[in-house]
C-alpha cells in the first residue's frame, strides 16, 4: 500500500527529464532490432482488424471520418488521412481489435496496440525519419511499462481500470512528445495532461459485441497524444503527476512503487519483456491452449477422442477467462474451438461456435481450477495446467510455464514475418506486403514515414469482404 509522502514533484521530474533526454543512438541494436519486429507485429493485426467485416473497426472509422479534420497523419486501411489525434484513435483501435498484436505479459498491457499507431501518426504529422519514430516506439512501451509497474497492474485490474488504456496514455504522451521534441518542463505538463485524461475501464467484459474493448487503447492514444499536443502548444497542466496530494497513485490503483518509474533506465528496456501472440484470444488462454494443443498432437487425439478437460490457472487471473462473457475471453469456449478447428483465429471469435456438435460438448465438460499454487509466477508468467479424461480412460496432463511467442519460449524473427504475412494475406496484394516488410525492415534508416504511411493507408483488398 501507500508509502510516506514523496517530496512534491522529485519523481515526476525525473521520469519527464529521462523522458525528454531519450535518444535513438542510445538504444542497443537489439533493442532496434526488437522494436522493428513489434512494429511489424502490430501492424499485422492493424490491416488485419481493417477488414470491412469486422464492425468495430468499421464504425471508429466512420466515426472519424465523419469527424473531419487536417489530413496529418494515414487512416490505416482507408485510403485516407485524418489530423493526428483522430488517427491516432483509430488506428490503435484496429491494433487491439483482433486480439492478436504484441503484448507485455508481465505488465498486463497492451503496450504496442497503443505505442505503434501513436509513433506512427505522430511521426508523419512531424515528418520524423524513421530512427526517431522507431525510439517513440521503444520509449512509449518503456514508460507504458513502468507506469504498470508503479501503479501495480494487478492493483488495477481489483479497481476495474484496464492497464492497457490507462497505462497506456502515459505511453503515448511520452512517444508523442519525443516526436514534437517537447522540453523536460512540457513534457512533465504532458504527462500531468494524460493523467488527467486517463481513462479505460474493464466493463467493456459486459460489452458482447467486442467494441468496446479495442477503443481502450484508442482511447489511450487519442488522449496521450492531445497531451503532448496541448503540451507543444504551451497548454498548462499539472505537472507532478507521480507526486504530491493528487497522484496516479491514489486516484487509479492505491499502491505506490515509484521507484519503478526510474530503476535501471536505459540499461534495461522492458521491451524485452513483449509476448507475441498465436492465437486471437485472451493471452490468458494461451498456456492452456498450447498444452491441449500440444497433449492432442503428441498423443495423436482429436476432438472426439476426448471426454473433459480441466484447466489450472493462477487464482488471481482466473476471474478474467473462467466462463468469461466474452468469448474471446472465455476459457470454456476458446480451448474447445482451438482443439476442434486446431486454431483460434480471429473469425473464430467473431463467428459464435458454440453451436459445434463437439464444441458444446467439450464446453460442457470443461471445468476451470483457481489454483493459488500457480501464483507465484503471475503475472510475469500464465503458468497453466491441462487435465484431460479421454475416452478409453486415460488421463493425461500437460504444465505449460510459458506460452510459444512469450520471451521464455520465444518466437523467432521469420516466425514473425510469417505471421505478417498469413495475417495479411487476404487483405494485400503479395508486392505490397513484401514492401511492407522491407520497409518497416529498414526503419531505423528510411528519411522519413511517407512511404511507410502511403503502403499502410491503401485500401486492403476486396478479398476481405464478405
Amino acid at each position: 500500500m501507500r508509502g510516506p509522502r514523496r517530496p512534491e514533484s522529485a519523481v515526476s521530474t525525473r521520469f519527464a527529464e529521462r523522458i525528454a533526454a531519450f535518444r535513438f543512438r542510445d538504444l542497443p541494436p537489439g533493442v532496434v532490432a526488437q522494436a522493428k519486429l513489434i512494429v511489424l507485429d502490430t501492424l499485422g493485426a492493424m490491416l488485419a482488424a481493417s477488414a470491412p467485416k469486422y464492425p468495430a473497426g468499421r464504425l471508429v472509422m466512420e466515426f472519424v471520418h465523419r469527424l473531419g479534420g487536417a489530413p496529418e497523419s494515414s487512416l490505416v486501411g482507408q485510403g485516407s488521412r485524418s489530423s493526428c489525434v483522430n488517427a491516432a484513435l483509430g488506428n490503435a483501435t484496429l491494433a487491439y481489435a483482433c486480439d492478436l498484436e504484441p503484448h507485455h505479459p508481465g505488465a498486463i498491457l497492451h503496450a504496442p496496440a497503443v505505442i505503434v499507431p501513436t509513433s506512427l501518426a505522430v511521426g508523419e504529422m512531424a515528418g520524423a525519419d524513421g530512427a526517431r519514430c522507431l525510439a517513440a516506439v521503444v520509449l512509449g512501451i518503456e514508460v507504458a511499462c513502468r507506469v504498470s509497474y508503479a501503479l501495480d497492474p494487478v492493483a488495477l485490474y481489483d479497481r476495474g481500470f484496464h492497464p492497457s488504456a490507462i497505462c497506456g496514455a502515459f505511453g503515448a504522451a511520452a512517444a508523442a512528445g519525443h516526436l514534437f521534441r517537447l522540453t523536460p518542463q512540457r513534457q512533465a505538463v504532458a504527462l500531468g495532461l494524460a493523467m488527467q485524461q486517463a481513462s479505460g475501464l474493464l466493463a467493456w467484459a459486459a460489452d458482447p459485441t467486442e467494441h468496446s474493448r479495442p477503443l481502450n487503447p484508442g482511447l489511450a492514444a487519442r488522449n496521450g497524444t492531445t497531451a503532448a499536443y496541448l503540451a507543444r502548444l504551451g497548454f498548462g497542466g499539472p505537472p507532478a503527476p507521480f507526486d504530491g496530494r493528487y497522484d496516479a497513485f491514489t486516484a487509479f490503483s492505491g499502491h505506490a512503487n515509484p521507484g519503478a518509474l526510474l530503476a535501471d533506465w536505459g540499461r534495461r528496456f522492458h521491451l524485452s519483456g513483449v509476448a507475441y501472440k498465436r492465437y486471437a484470444s485472451c493471452a490468458f488462454t494461451h498456456p492452456g491452449l498450447d498444452a491441449l494443443l500440444g497433449l492432442a498432437a503428441d498423443e495423436r487425439l482429436g476432438a472426439a477422442d476426448i471426454q473433459r478437460i480441466v484447466l489450472r490457472f493462477p487464482k488471481s487471473g482466473a476471474h478474467m477467462i473462467d466462463d468469461h462473457p466474452l468469448r474471446s475471453h472465455c476459457a470454456q469456449y476458446v480451448l474447445p474451438v482451438g482443439l476442434v478447428f486446431g486454431r483460434v483465429g480471429f473469425d473464430d471469435i467473431v463467428v459464435d461456435r458454440s453451436r459445434h456438435p463437439e464444441v458444446a460438448r467439450l464446453r460442457a465438460g470443461l471445468s476451470l481450477v483457481h489454483d493459488p499454487d500457480l501464483d507465484a509466477g503471475y503475472p510475469a508468467r500464465y503458468t497453466s495446467v491441462v487435465e484431460i479424461l479421454t475416452g478409453d480412460g486415460r488421463r493425461l496432463s500437460r504444465r505449460v510455464e510459458s506460452a510459444k511467442g512469450t520471451p521464455a519460449n520465444p518466437f523467432t524473427p521469420e516466425e514473425i514475418r510469417a505471421k505478417f504475412r498469413r495475417l495479411t494475406a487476404a487483405l494485400v496484394p503479395p508486392a505490397r506486403a513484401a514492401a511492407l516488410l522491407a520497409e518497416v525492415d529498414g526503419l531505423d534508416r528510411a528519411p522519413g514515414l511517407m512511404r511507410l504511411a502511403v503502403l499502410l493507408r491503401a485500401r486492403v483488398g476486396a478479398g476481405s469482404r464478405r
